[in-house]
Formats: structure tokens, sequence, C-alpha cells
């Protein structure tokens, strides 16, 4: 519901401020109780709403479990005020605001594993790191669940390491959201090694903007880390457990630009330790940075985002060293990230004010001052280039928007980004677009739109648009709408050229129509390039799950046969692509080809694109797949960027 909120909204030009309202979601003390970890996912959705739809967000606000007139009122005044706080809680002593603080130092106490160590997600590059410390460290025997087990690339390797260190190992194919499966695991465990750690590092990345977000995308990424935690907390309640460890993320904690559903959860599993804390249970969760060539948030476009931003790849070693040192601590939840404060500080503070980090020393020296952020980095903007013709000025600003378009893409140079061409020829997709507006927020002050890049599609444009919008010299895009004339005559429709793939080796409409008029038959056997087991996959038994009792069917032979290079992409993009949206395009290419039309010259036609698809279930085949198609499964499984 939040999500459809936001997404709504988003597309209104109402002038509105959305507010997320919990109760119980947050605790701001050890006396205050925190009641509902479920409803924490709302603000981690949040803060990702915050980063992409400035324009319309206001912030978030916790309610105390017992709502009298005073906490009414104090929550008007949060409303109403505009201080600048957009996460806070209304407690009976007042209205607390969220701050990041400097943990304690690591003189503390620090876990040192005994008996068994449970680890889910524990044959993945986290887990695996994990389960070498807590096997050297003195536990003697270690569970790694995952979703293959032993199947799982490397995972019998693995074992034999760990057994070679003197521990015993066992590894069980377990979804962590299966609970029987889970039940099964945590009876399994030998009597002689209790069980006396857990950590849940098991999870599921599937980027994606808030505006294709889907109800399935969320759901896919809830089940892993949230239903998962939920049922270790429930299965483990009654054990006596010197660490319960949740694996978080930087991004539940400030937010992250395309990783609404991944904040969401990451969320949850911070409130669920606080929660534990407060019942007397073991519970830490450790919101992490990227740890080098290691898990989901070093890997795919999502790392390669991080590692060109403010938060650097943090050695394995020290991560696992820093863990032993977090469960020790009296804080429930924790950061542990190498952040250039000098780069992060002003972009939260652009997108959504700096009060979250202005307790720390090391950023507050980086964040804005001024009663108007706003305004005033227009102001800055604008001096710097007030010298300038109006020329000179634009070519400057056609370079601040070439360089920050290059260093998204991770080019060394603002030459690669030709002025103009189109963003998404170049290699944005609907993340690094956010990303780019996000950038240009801070370079500019000005506030802009998150539909900034495909409202102005090549550099030159979205250079004028700044330009006009920072100088009042041009008129915008919005003003330039021309209201289309209604149509009163039936006029015919043209059809200038066709182009069509269909099972029967039907692979043009001539094709087709000789299909048809011979009275052919476009049933076939299982194509052999899918990767399929034939032999395994027919059963005469209909009723038998995971087989099929007919031998033939209609199919596409050649789909797998894509030229990635010819459209400029990527392998491992190509790879993480649907096989719709691959086929889509080499259609498309062809109707073109066959309408003898240039596709470069419809660049800024006025053309409509209409597309359906039926279904988006191929990036479930990659639950469990490589990080270096991560980065890719979300506009790659997306039916939202189909048309583009």
């Amino acid at each position: 519901l939040t999500l459809r909120l936001v997404q709504t909204a988003a597309g209104l030009d109402a002038g509105l401020r959305l507010w997320c309202v919990s109760r119980g979601a947050v605790s701001v003390g050890r006396s205050d109780r925190l009641a509902s970890a479920a409803q924490a996912q709302v603000w981690g959705l949040g803060r990702v709403a915050a980063l992409e739809h400035p324009q319309i967000w206001g912030g978030l606000v916790d309610l105390p479990e017992t709502l009298d007139t005073r906490a009414v009122a104090r929550l008007a005044g949060v409303l109403s005020t505009g201080s600048g706080e957009d996460e806070a809680a209304v407690r009976g002593s007042g209205v607390f605001g969220r701050r990041l603080v400097r943990a304690a130092s690591m003189d503390g106490g620090v876990w040192r594993p005994t008996g068994t160590v449970l680890i889910t997600g524990g044959t993945g590059a986290l887990g695996a790191h994990v389960a070498r410390w807590a096997v050297r460290e003195g536990a003697e025997h270690v569970v790694l669940t995952s979703r293959r087990g032993l199947a799982a690339e490397g995972a019998a390797a693995l074992r034999t390491e760990l057994e070679e260190l003197g521990a015993e190992v066992s590894v069980a194919a377990c979804d962590a959201a299966d609970r029987d499966a889970l039940v099964e695991v945590i009876a399994g465990i030998p009597e002689r090694f209790p069980l006396r750690g857990v950590v849940h590092a098991a999870g599921v990345l599937d980027d994606g903007v808030l505006d294709g977000l889907t109800v399935d995308q969320l759901a896919r990424v809830l089940g892993a880390k949230v239903e998962g935690a939920r049922l270790l907390h429930e299965l483990t309640a009654d054990l006596e457990l010197d660490a319960f460890v949740l694996f978080s993320s930087f991004a539940g904690v400030v937010g992250g630009a395309g990783q609404g559903a991944y904040a969401a959860a990451n969320a949850y599993l911070d409130a669920l330790a606080v929660a534990r804390r407060g019942a007397g249970l073991a519970g830490t969760a450790v919101a992490w940075g990227p740890w080098a060539e290691s898990g989901m948030a070093a890997s795919g476009r999502a790392g390669e985002r991080v590692r060109g931003g403010a938060v650097s790849a943090m050695a394995p070693a020290l991560a696992v060293d820093a863990l032993s040192w977090a469960v020790g601590q009296e804080e429930a939840a924790l950061v542990v990230a190498d952040v250039d404060w000098e780069r992060l500080a002003p972009s939260l503070a652009a997108a959504r004010g700096g009060t979250l980090v202005s307790d720390i020393p090391d950023a507050h020296k980086y964040l804005t001052t001024g009663d108007d952020g706003v305004g005033a980095g227009v102001a800055t903007f604008a001096g710097k280039l007030a010298g300038l013709s109006a020329d000179e000025r634009n070519a400057a600003v056609l370079e601040l928007v070439r360089g920050h378009a290059a260093s998204v893409l991770g080019h060394a140079s603002a030459d690669s980004i030709e002025p103009g061409r189109a963003f998404r020829d170049l290699g944005f997709d609907s993340l690094t677009a956010v990303e780019l507006r996000n950038r240009l927020d801070l370079a500019t002050g000005l506030r802009l739109p998150a539909t900034l890049v495909f409202d102005y599609p090549t550099a030159t444009e979205l250079a004028d648009y700044l330009d006009a919008e920072a100088f009042g010299t041009a008129q915008t895009a919005l003003d330039a709408i021309v209201p289309s004339a209604v149509a009163v005559d039936h006029d015919p429709i043209a059809i200038v050229a066709m182009s069509c793939h269909f099972p029967g080796d039907v692979h043009t409409p001539e094709d087709l129509w000789r299909l048809v008029a011979d009275g052919g038959d476009a049933i076939s056997e299982f194509p052999a390039d899918r990767g399929w087991d034939l032999d395994g996959l027919y059963d005469p038994d209909p009723a038998r799950p995971g087989t099929s009792y007919a031998r033939e069917g209609g199919f596409l032979y050649g789909a797998p046969e894509f030229d990635a290079r010819f459209f400029g992409i990527s392998p491992r993009e190509a790879l993480a692509m649907d096989p719709q949206q691959r086929l889509l395009l080499e259609t498309s290419w062809e109707a073109f080809e066959r309408a003898g039309i240039a596709p470069e010259s419809l660049r800024g036609a006025r053309a409509g694109v209409f597309v359906g698809t039926n279904g988006q279930d191929y990036a479930g085949l990659w639950v469990d797949a490589q990080g270096d198609l991560e980065g890719h499964l979300g506009t790659g499984s997306a039916a939202s960027v189909v048309s583009g």
C-alpha cells in the first residue's frame, strides 16, 4: 500500500507532501519498547522515496502505542513547522529526531563463537567469509544453508576447507523463508554442539526505482530477508544464544536510489535486532557497506554506484573482525562502512537535509549551512557563471552535465559523453538516471524531477533545461507543450512495415503467410538450446510436478541467439535481460529495416510505442545468480522498461 501511495503521489502535480506514519516501529531509548518491527519496512522504503522523489516527500513519523491529545498536537507540529526533521518519533516526553552517531570505542567485549553457528546464505561470498572466521575463532560445528545447498557453486570446496580447519560442517538446501525446512535444519543440530550463534546473511537484490517497482519484486526481496529473519527469531527465541546477527545494509539506514525493496527489508532487520534486545534476547544488526569482491552491494551496477560514490568497499578480513566487535556492543543496530563524508554528507543534505548525520563531526563540517539550502545552492551555481556570455554559460553547463554523466557511468572523462546522443544509448537506466539527477541536484542547488533524464534525453537538452531553470533564459518543456488536435475524421491507418517471430520457423510476415496458407504445423520438439534436461523433463504422469507429459510444443527456435554487441549491450547485461526484451529488440529493429527507416532518425519524434508483455518471471530463475548479474536484474526483468 505504501509503495502504491508513493508511486501515485509521484505522478501527481498537486504540490503535496507525503508523510508516512507508523506506530511502535522505532525505539528512542531502552525504556521505549519497539513494538512493530514489521512497520519499520515503511521507514526503509521512505528513505529511498526521499532520494528518488524529493519534490513530494515529507518524511516519516512514528507514534507512541498510546495516542493522546498531547501526542496528536506534537504530530501536528512536526507536519506543519518545517523543522527540517524528516524522520521523527513522537513520544510522551517530546519529539525525537533520528541521528547517526559515532559508535563507542572498540574496547568492549567481542563474540567468540562456540558450539554450532548457523549461517543462512552460508554458501555465498559473505557467508563463506563468516564461516571461515567462525571456525578459526572456535566454532566446533557450522551449518551452512542456501537455496541450492551443496549444489551451489563452491559449496563442496568450502565444506572441505572448513573441515580441514577442524570443524564439523553441515550444508543444507534450505530456503530461509521456508518454516518447515528451517525447523528440520535446527532439529538436526547435534546435542554435543548446541546452537549458540545465528548469522542471517541470506538475501536477494532486485534493484529498481520506486516508479517501476512491482509487488512481486518487493515480495521476492522481503521473502529472503524479512521472512527468513522472522522465522529464525521465532524458532530460536527459547534458546540460549550468544549471538543472533542480522546482515543489514547501509541502504536501509540512509536509503539508496533504486533500492527501495532492499532498504525496506534491511530496515526490518535493524528493528528486529532492537526488539530482541528489548526482550532480553541476543540481537545485533550490522548495516554493512560493501565488502570487496563479495556480496550483493559490491557487485553489478549497484556495486559500481557505491564504489563510484561515497562508500568504499571493505576488505573481508577487516569486516569479520568488526563483526566480532559489533556483537559485543550495547547497541543493537550498528553501521560498519568506510564512508567518505566529504562526498556523502552534501549529497544527503541536497536530497533530504543533513540532520541525519549532523551529529557526526566528520560529516557536520561538510554540511551546507543557511536558512534556504535550495535557494543558496542556486545562487551559488548562478554566481559562478554570472560573468559569462549566454553561449559560454551554456557550454559550461553542458560540461557540468557531461562530467557528472561520465562519473555515473564510470568513465574517466566527459569526452566519452556525446552531447547529442541519448542517455539511454550511452548506457543509462532508471537507476543511473536517478543518480545523475541527485548529482545535478547537489551541483546546481535546483530541485529536479526524478524523470529528468527521460524528459531531457541528451546532454545538450539537459544543459539547456538547467540553464533555463537557473537563469530563466529559455522556455521549459512544459511551456512548450502544444495541445493535441482531436481527430474528427476516420482516416485509414497505413501499415508501413511489419516484422514477427512465431513458432514453426516463422521469422517474417511472409513466413507466417506461407505457414497459414499451406496449413503448416507450428508444433515441434523441445529445443535443445534452453539448458533443459530433456530426458528428465518428460514424464507421462500429468500430475507429477516439475515435469511435462508432452514432448512437443510451440517454441521459438534460436531465441538464445541474441547479438548483444549490435545493440551496444554488454554480454553480462544481455544475460540478465528477459528473453522477451531481447526478442522485442530484434523484432523492432527488423521492422525499421523493412520500413527503410533509420532508428536514430526517430529520436525526439512524436511517436507512440505500445507493448504488451506476458509475465516477468525470468528474474526468479536468477535468485542464486552470480553477483555480476545482480546489478542488471531489476531493469532486465521489469516490464516498465520494455517500451523504452
